[in-house]
């Protein structure tokens, strides 16, 4: 086999590992992404294997369990470098070396710099051949969360919008909560595809952030509607300084009874009022009382993410409304964007505009999106763009 066809088939078993990886959403976090495929000496698939959080075994463990004898002089693929450290399992380091693997092909290193590299070195070491960094972008994309989280230990920000061309996410207030059915007071800005996309985006994440402002006007459920499995449920977390969080909402009618300090709904609040706060409470709802730092009386938003930290979210997405959405690119803790546009212009000084505050004041100020990537549902399309490296410092 020439240089080239090796090089396809490496890619192509990758693709594979990226692939297993991704079964890992929703049932790895606080851990990362890893697929992992063994193929023999013949260039036959001999085991895959995905990680999950409650799986505990690592990927790659799991997939030369599955080959068996046959993985002895073969090729390990893998998106993530194996671990050399001792954690909840012993190093898969050694399991790779012990199974008599000759060569492993893996997209990127550990993003943890305590480890990064350390797992190539043991098996160099130990005379396996060591091939990294093919399709480390697509790799990088995958585990950006997990980067965020264990270099930094916040959450990576994901800032997601509807809106219409000209920016606005919601026509003038209305006076009445959401429709029975879920249809926001104003109708609903992006199509139903867009919205079923939504879906997707929200099962990826840890959690999901919003001010009590969108309770207020949209009575929304904030749910995973995804349909696919999860190790733990969608934490939504709402920002209500003065705990004005109406018990008849729906997203309190719809919390059910947990263990103490195990709730899906988790509520900050600075002006403590001791008895909504025992009424939610009884409700099974979490709620923590930050320091109101903030001129206006909010709690300080970098605070609210190493809370979230603490707590093992990898992943949050910002689902608005306007004066959260301005508060965080304000704070400066929004890594990246995905904001969908329909095609429909609401003009008017009424309308809700994307973020509400005073902006910034230069061009040169202005928060500065890149990497950018379109995606098309229908006759909306989305911008999803970064405003920091997840692996930056």
């Amino acid at each position: 086999m020439d240089s080239m066809a090796d090089h396809a088939a490496d890619e192509q078993f990758l693709h594979r590992a990226f692939d297993l990886a991704r079964q890992g959403i929703g049932l790895a976090s606080p851990n990362p992404y890893v697929g992992a495929v063994v193929v023999d000496p013949g260039g036959n698939v001999a085991g895959t294997a995905t990680h999950t959080y409650d799986g505990v075994k690592h990927a790659e463990v799991l997939a030369l369990e599955h080959a068996g004898s046959r993985a002895k002089g073969g090729t390990l693929y893998i998106n993530l470098e194996p671990c050399s450290h001792h954690g909840r399992t012993p190093p898969c380091t050694e399991a790779v070396i012990a199974a008599g693997i000759r060569r492993v092909v893996a997209a990127m290193p550990d993003p943890n710099p305590l480890v990064s590299g350390r797992g190539f070195e043991r098996l160099r070491s130990a005379g396996v051949h060591v091939e990294a960094g093919r399709l480390e972008e697509q790799a990088h994309r995958l585990n950006e969360s997990f980067a965020r989280y264990i270099r930094h230990g916040v959450p990576l920000v994901t800032l997601k919008a509807a809106m219409t061309l000209d920016g606005k996410i919601a026509p003038p207030p209305a006076d009445a909560l959401q429709h029975a059915d879920g249809t926001p007071p104003g109708g609903w800005i992006t199509s139903e595809v867009a919205r079923a996309h939504v879906q997707e985006l929200r099962h990826q994440h840890d959690a999901l952030l919003v001010g009590v402002g969108t309770i207020l006007s949209d009575n929304p459920l904030l749910t995973d509607r995804s349909g696919r499995p999860r190790r733990r449920p969608l934490l939504r977390v709402i920002l209500d300084s003065r705990l004005r969080l109406p018990l008849e909402s729906r997203l309190v009618q719809s919390v059910t009874s947990a263990r103490p300090g195990a709730s899906d709904v988790l509520v900050f609040c600075s002006a403590e009022d001791e008895k909504k706060k025992v009424q939610l409470q009884e409700r099974s709802m979490r709620v923590e009382k930050l320091p109101a730092t903030m001129p206006d009386g909010r709690p300080d938003m970098l605070a609210i993410l190493r809370r979230l930290g603490e707590l093992e979210i990898t992943s949050v997405m910002i689902e608005g409304g306007a004066t959260v959405n301005w508060t965080a690119l304000a704070a400066g803790v929004v890594d990246k964007v995905f904001l969908y546009y329909a095609p429909k212009i609401l003009a008017g000084t009424g309308s809700i505009p994307f973020a509400a505050g005073p902006g910034f004041h230069r061009m040169s100020e202005a928060a500065q999106v890149k990497s950018l990537h379109l995606h098309r549902f229908g006759e909306d399309f989305a911008v999803e763009g970064y405003l920091r490296d997840p692996y930056g410092d």
